[in-house]
């Protein structure tokens, strides 16, 4: 396995572990190493990575059920997170195998039809034939179709509106407002009533 210490300095945070990025925790540790039992490749392995989380992890909303889940360790022991937690799960694998990777956010129509907005979460994986690549773990239905095909971008979901944005940056650690509408609610319909947005003051000209 990758260890940290082979990858540039400046990727050292988008390796760490943390409270919410807690890939130290046995159970993460656990299926990391199983999602890349017998893979060399680095971009086979964050396809292993990807297409779990994508595909064998319930989206809350999707599935209409709780509980809500914020740190990796809980979205993979019972399978189910928003987007965000999703993120988080697929950033705890990636790291575990050494794969420096990060979250993203987009800030999206709620309704597909302009205000109100709500921050969308998602990952980039540092890749050596490529460098950052984004990828959405969201997971696939009717109209959102997903890939793992560097280094094309195929994430769950387009800009179309005005006031849609690629927030700027990639961040080792999630947003606190992200963090906060996890922990705060539990029930999944709460926190969809009060969806994380970024701050219009920060959003690129």
């Amino acid at each position: 396995m990758p260890i940290a210490q082979e990858c540039p300095q400046d990727l050292a945070p988008y390796l760490a572990a943390s409270s919410i990025i807690n890939w130290t925790h046995p159970a993460v540790l656990a299926q990391a190493r199983a999602l890349a039992a017998g893979l060399t490749d680095e971009e086979a392995i964050a396809r292993a990575c990807f297409e779990f989380v994508r595909d064998d992890i319930r989206h809350s909303l999707d599935a209409q059920a709780n509980p809500v889940t914020c740190t990796a360790s809980e979205v993979l022991a019972h399978r189910i997170g928003y987007c965000y937690g999703k993120s988080h799960l697929l950033a705890a694998l990636l790291r575990a195998n050494g794969l420096p990777t990060a979250l993203c956010y987009q800030r999206l129509s709620v309704d597909d039809n302009g205000p109100p907005y709500c921050l969308h979460g998602l990952n980039a994986v540092y890749l050596a034939r490529h460098g950052w690549y984004r990828l959405d773990a969201r997971g696939n239905k009717p109209g959102v179709a997903a890939e793992f095909c560097p280094p094309r971008e195929a994430l769950a979901f387009a800009l179309r509106l005005p006031g849609e944005v690629d927030v700027p940056g990639r961040f080792a650690e999630p947003l606190a407002a992200v963090v906060q509408a996890l922990t705060t609610h539990d029930d999944y319909r709460a926190v969809a009533a009060q969806l994380p947005d970024w701050p219009l003051a920060d959003l690129p000209a």
